[in-house]
């Protein structure tokens, strides 16, 4: 069994300064990955491969919703991670470090990337000025642009993530960067909250991702003006319940036990729900696919008390790899596409119907992954280290 209460010794112990991770929730983090890939790539034509589209189509018009779950496993994983390092009061030193930390991990290679296509986008700008981004809306790329950009607040004085980035999937990174902002101060209240009944905990994690869904069922919107804060706040705040209500179930011998012996079931009827429900909603005239958001959570508490089930999968090696990668991965997909889509207009090889088509198009999230896994490796791994092993010194304590 995954133990969340195993990866949290006490406070002042060596090991509560490294947690060992929840294996199949890192692997899911692929899942979330690979779905929004498929999202974006299915923009690429391929009229060859329409059947192959078809049959598809209810995974990669879902895609978006790889946002939400990305941000349900970040609220859980950061409140397990955390949550006791903060403490249960204000304490400033213990603030910093938890900013620091995320700076170490999200920062490096996002301006890699960042900076690479800002270029690419200044050269693509200097031949057609009207259409130089893949988006509805062209972003500036001005002076100010760029330094909000690199501090990742591009989004937060914004409506709507239309236009709001270099790349444009990373309006999301600075969303998340929003929910890091908030999170010392979030941490006070989950303190207090930390003793509810573990049932209490998760209808309060369904309860935040509900009006989404509803919403969803109701009109089929999904986007509307700051659409992405609320994405962030529900999806990130239910994350971090199911965290709490994990941690409650394990806590005793009688819940623990249960807990171990009906995660597995729980989480394959969940997989099937999240099938069914997108599967229900493909054949709808609007968006409704966010109403499966609402068991994000439950999947993901489920997970996370079980190594069997769906658990085995995830936590396989290869997979847990893919979900350490995932966000470099994330990060190279849509420049990826956006290059090839440009360069489809120039080489009539790969033009839409070209001899090479066929055998390009299918490959291109392989290649995404491919180049996430470089930039993971040589980019951001290595930047995450060098960059902890210089945060300040903590002061002395006074004699």
């Amino acid at each position: 069994m995954t133990a969340v209460t195993d990866t949290t010794p006490p406070a002042d112990t060596a090991a509560a300064r490294r947690l060992p991770e929840v294996r199949s929730i890192t692997g899911l983090r692929i899942v979330a990955a690979v779905w929004v890939l498929l999202f974006h790539w299915k923009f690429t034509p391929l009229p060859d491969w329409g059947g192959v589209r078809a049959f598809l189509t209810p995974v990669l018009d879902s895609g978006h919703l790889g946002v939400d779950l990305f941000y349900v496993i970040s609220g859980f994983v950061i409140t397990l991670t955390y949550l006791e390092k903060m403490g249960s009061r204000p304490r400033l030193r213990a603030w910093v470090d938890f900013w620091w930390a995320r700076v170490c991990r999200v920062w490096p290679a996002y301006a890699v990337v960042v900076v690479l296509f800002g270029l690419w986008l200044l050269w693509r700008r200097s031949i057609d000025p009207a259409f130089y981004a893949y988006q509805g809306v062209q972003p500036d790329l001005g002076p100010w642009a760029w330094v909000e950009q690199l501090l990742l607040v591009q989004l937060w004085h914004r409506p709507d993530f239309d236009g709001a980035s270099f790349v444009g999937a990373t309006w999301s990174v600075s969303a998340e960067m929003a929910a890091y902002a908030v999170f010392p101060v979030l941490a006070l209240v989950l303190h207090r909250l930390r003793r509810l009944p573990w049932w209490v905990l998760l209808l309060g994690a369904v309860a935040l991702m509900a009006p989404a869904a509803l919403r969803s069922y109701q009109t089929g919107e999904i986007y509307w003006d700051y659409s992405w804060l609320s994405r962030i706040l529900t999806c990130f705040g239910a994350g971090a319940l199911v965290c709490l209500a994990v941690r409650r179930l394990q806590a005793g011998a009688v819940s623990s036990a249960r807990a171990a012996r009906w995660a597995p079931g729980v989480a394959w009827l969940l997989v099937l729900e999240c099938v069914l429900v997108v599967g229900w909603a493909a054949g709808r005239p609007y968006d409704r696919y966010a109403v499966v958001a609402v068991l994000f959570p439950l999947l993901v508490g489920a997970l996370a008390l079980t190594e069997r089930g769906p658990s085995a999968f995830l936590s396989r090696p290869a997979v847990v790899l893919g979900g350490r990668i995932s966000y470099s991965v994330y990060l190279v997909h849509v420049p990826v596409y956006e290059v090839f889509w440009t360069f489809q207009k120039e080489v009539p090889q790969i033009a839409p119907g070209g001899p090479w088509t066929g055998f390009l198009v299918p490959n291109l999230p392989v290649v995404a992954i491919g180049l996430g896994w470089v930039l993971w490796r040589f980019v951001e791994e290595p930047a995450r280290r060098r960059l902890r092993s210089v945060r300040p010194a903590r002061p002395a304590p006074s004699r």
